[in-house]
């Protein structure tokens, strides 16, 4: 999924949204305020889900039970301080024996499985896009072909064609401009940081030392309180921390104009099996981490970072849930095969919630998808999905995975989010998310959620991308409490003890005011501490066995 730009940062630079803060590990607990997602509206003055408030009043006598989590994403750190303790663990499975001790098809498969990897153990980590890979298989076919000359039964293809053409050609001036801003800007940044240490003798440019730099030039004290405004205009600790995401997002950009925008490019011969094959289901390897697992680690720690440890930071589900990893999402597009076996997995192998915060706007395998969530549904598992970041009308512009069938039905099983920030005012929805009023079902927040990094590493991520696992960790505590809920509960409950707003907020993308609820179908946002009194309501309106 391509990550949304914003304008200002360092009053320099374009990077991307997800802002990174990171701090050594293990840590004591954060303080409540760095993850105000937890928090309450009302108590707290910040738009959260009022999971403390939850436990404290409404969970402390009852008795939570064992749900699995599955997170389809991008590789998790299994060895976080914070998430060790509440990865699911194959009991069945004799670790690193070499052999499918459970017989499921998957060898030594402890945490979870790859489908990005090889059997000799590599991993893919940058894949092409979907269009860059549809361009290439269908450029040879119809480029420089009037729509008349080709014969009936392919025009639905050419159209196609048509579509990825532009696609990829808009994605490919984008991506290149990006690539092209960053790099000289965070050269520049990194030689101004380094000269600002050198000249006031620090090691560290935090926002003390920037605020009153020990100097007696005058050039220099003016740089440095333009860093101390924008560090704290983006709630950033210090320069370093904003030097190591910018380079992180010129990493991401040379390897998309490098590889993700190259329709030569194939890394798929890693892997070893035939794309295009749905129904092969015997591939990849043990290597649930993967070459960049940050993304995922973060997934994971939004909703079950473990609740007990006294480290860190707190998931919205605690107790007895456990974390399935399942890699199935490199750095570009992720393909429909893995998406629908890395689904059939999770299912067959216990999963109750699968958390998939990933998308794409091009899918030439999506009856493979949709036939792995109707599996799902068939099995009472219930999916939440992230609605995507580039300030789209889903109405308009499908992205995939869908939240309706081929035939336009909306799946009885499958939950979209989007993203909100903290505040109750005009800024409320997050400028990069995709709305719809059909097609994104709540909101949830999504924007400077601190969670879990690799390394035992903590850290600021915006995205949809993290505002599914909040929902994600809302349905897990939910089935936790009240087991005998299915799917269809789940997404019922979330969605209907959801807190509507007649707010007026920016449409996504534009400075146009909006009603709020004009945004998802249910124009609110989910709150736990509501699901929670709604699913005891219909727990007292059960019959007992």
């Amino acid at each position: 999924m391509r990550i949304p730009f914003f304008v200002g940062l360092l009053g320099l630079t374009s990077l991307p949204f997800h802002s990174q803060a990171q701090s050594a590990a293990p840590v004591a607990p954060a303080p409540a305020a760095a993850q105000w997602h937890l928090l309450d509206p009302k108590a707290d003055g910040v738009q959260g889900i009022s999971a403390q408030r939850a436990y404290r009043e409404l969970l402390t006598t009852r008795v939570a039970n064992p749900v699995l989590v599955a997170v389809i994403d991008g590789g998790i750190d299994t060895t976080h301080a914070d998430l060790k303790r509440v990865l699911w663990r194959n009991a069945k499975e004799i670790a690193g024996n070499g052999k499918d001790d459970d017989r499921n098809g998957y060898v030594d498969d402890v945490y979870g499985w790859n489908f990005l990897g090889g059997k000799d153990g590599r991993n893919v980590n940058v894949e092409s896009y979907e269009d860059t890979r549809l361009y290439a298989k269908l450029k040879p076919l119809y480029e420089g072909k009037a729509r008349t000359a080709v014969p009936e039964a392919k025009r639905t293809e050419y159209d196609l064609y048509q579509q990825v053409k532009k696609s990829y050609k808009e994605h490919y001036e984008q991506d290149h401009a990006q690539y092209a801003q960053i790099k000289p800007i965070y050269e520049q940044t990194q030689q101004l940081a380094e000269k600002l240490r050198r000249e006031l003798g620090v090691t560290r440019l935090d926002t003390a030392t920037l605020r009153n730099p020990v100097t007696q030039d005058e050039q220099l004290r003016e740089v440095a309180l333009m860093y101390y405004l924008n560090l704290r205009q983006y709630d950033q600790p210090d320069l370093e921390s904003v030097l190591a995401e910018m380079k992180d997002a010129y990493e991401q950009n040379k390897n998309l104009v490098e590889f993700s925008l190259d329709p030569a490019f194939n890394p798929r011969s890693i892997v070893g099996d035939n794309p295009e094959d749905t129904k092969d289901r015997s591939y990849g390897n043990r290597d649930v981490m993967g070459p960049d697992p940050m993304h995922g680690t973060h997934v994971a720690g939004i909703i079950a970072a473990d609740r007990q440890n006294n480290l860190g930071v707190l998931g919205v589900a605690g107790g007895p849930v456990r974390i399935m990893a399942v890699r199935a999402v490199p750095n570009g597009d992720e393909r429909d095969k893995d998406v629908a076996n890395a689904i059939r997995y999770a299912v067959d192998n216990g999963a109750q919630i699968i958390n998939m915060s990933f998308g794409k706007y091009f899918s030439p395998q999506r009856q493979a998808v949709e036939d792995a969530i109707k599996y799902a549904e068939s099995k009472g598992v219930l999916l939440v999905h992230s609605a995507g970041n580039e300030a789209n009308n889903l109405d308009q512009v499908a992205q995939f995975p869908a939240a309706r069938t081929i035939a336009g039905q909306p799946f009885a099983n499958l939950l979209t989010v989007g993203a909100a920030a903290r505040t109750a005012d005009e800024h409320l929805v997050a400028d990069f998310s995709n709305y719809s009023p059909q097609q994104v079902d709540v909101f949830a927040p999504g924007v400077q959620i601190y969670s879990t990094l690799p390394g035992s590493q903590y850290g600021n991520l915006s995205g949809t991308s993290m505002a599914a696992p909040v929902v994600a960790g809302i349905a897990a505590v939910l089935k936790s409490y009240f087991p005998g809920l299915t799917a269809q509960d789940l997404k019922r409950i979330i969605m209907q003890s959801a807190v509507p707003t007649k707010l007026q907020v920016r449409q996504p993308g534009t400075d146009k005011l909006v009603d709020f609820g004009t945004l998802s179908s249910t124009g609110a946002l989910v709150n736990l501490y509501q699901a929670v009194l709604l699913a005891q309501q219909q727990d007292a309106a059960t019959p007992k066995k």
